[in-house]
């Protein structure tokens, strides 16, 4: 997707000075965009990327920060795979790397979730595990109804240290399952806004919010379209039906119509579309909206009463079938 191609360049492309700070975005990245492999006996430490300039971020923060060299082999665009995706892979120095950025324990055993000091570290360090976590395996969706931002995470213990994260600086996320993929959710708009900000990604936080808004202008006016439709709509219904009624009251009443009644009914009828209020325009003398719909309403009762004394159809057999 553009969107969340465009946040991972900006990141990517992002400059951090802090040590403590890199260092904590390399080993979440590490941790979600790869694991430990066995290769000849020894631990190699392996990351699978999805753009050429992550590949080189990770390798850059490899050599500076730990000065292992590691290698990139490329994993060409084939089936279920649309792009080229980027391997970078430590072998010599591997466990001593695994143990330096958590992903091994004292013991030599995996860390499940992510190492203690990382996610107890300074908001600094919780941005950047976040940054880690979106440059390995996050996305981004357009504003909207479904909009998220998503980070798809090794497992359960990932998920709910990535959460945690997120509430120490301020943000709102959620973790949940589906089909035994752990992933985890910011889906509000100003939430989505503010954790692009903490991630150092500045440009794409203006960028969201410009689309938010437009997506908002867009979605009142067609509110605001739609609303009119209805109201021309039950308008249009309101005056059919009612000229209908007239009609057949006129036919049931015959010429015994008291004249005022008629006069009502008359004006009705000559003026279809019109709303009670402009009948009281048109009237001669003028009349208010009230005494034409009292007027109205009385030639409506009176047909009914006498249909029902004569047992014949009242004013509502002339509505159309297709009325709501």
């Amino acid at each position: 997707m553009a969107l969340t191609a465009d946040v991972k360049d900006e990141l990517a492309r992002t400059e951090i000075a802090k040590t403590s700070v890199r260092a904590a975005e390399l080993a979440t990245i590490l941790r979600f965009a790869g694991g430990l492999h066995l290769i000849s006996g020894r631990i190699a430490v392996e990351s699978e990327v999805d753009s050429v300039q992550l590949a080189k971020r990770v390798r850059k923060d490899l050599a500076e920060l730990y000065g292992v060299r590691g290698e990139v082999a490329v994993i060409s665009a084939s089936g279920t795979r649309r792009t080229n995706s980027y391997v970078v892979r430590v072998i010599d120095g591997g466990e001593t790397l695994a143990r330096q950025t958590g992903l091994l324990d004292a013991r030599r055993r995996p860390i499940r979730g992510l190492p203690n000091r990382l996610t107890t570290g300074t908001v600094e360090d919780l941005a950047a595990i976040w940054r880690g976590a979106f440059l390995a395996r996050g996305t981004l969706t357009d504003p909207g109804r479904s909009a998220a931002l998503e980070i798809t995470c090794p497992g359960n213990e990932t998920a709910m240290a990535l959460v945690g994260a997120a509430g120490r600086i301020g943000v709102q996320a959620k973790a949940r399952e589906v089909r035994g993929i752990h992933r985890v959710v910011i889906r509000d708009g100003e939430a989505i806004g503010d954790m692009l900000e903490r991630m150092a990604a500045v440009q794409s936080r203006r960028n969201w919010d410009e689309m938010r808004q437009r997506r908002e202008v867009r979605a009142t006016a067609n509110r605001l379209v739609n609303f009119d439709d209805a109201n021309l709509r039950r308008s249009a219904q309101a005056a059919v039906a009612a000229c209908a009624r007239v009609e057949r009251a006129l036919e049931i009443l015959g010429p015994g119509i008291p004249e005022h009644l008629r006069y009502a009914g008359a004006l009705r009828l000559a003026h279809r579309d019109a709303s009670l209020d402009e009948l009281g325009h048109f009237a001669e003398p003028p009349m208010t909206k009230d005494a034409v719909a009292g007027r109205i309403r009385r030639l409506l009762a009176m047909a009914d009463k006498k249909a029902a004394e004569l047992g014949v159809p009242g004013t509502d057999a002339n509505l159309p079938a297709d009325l709501d």
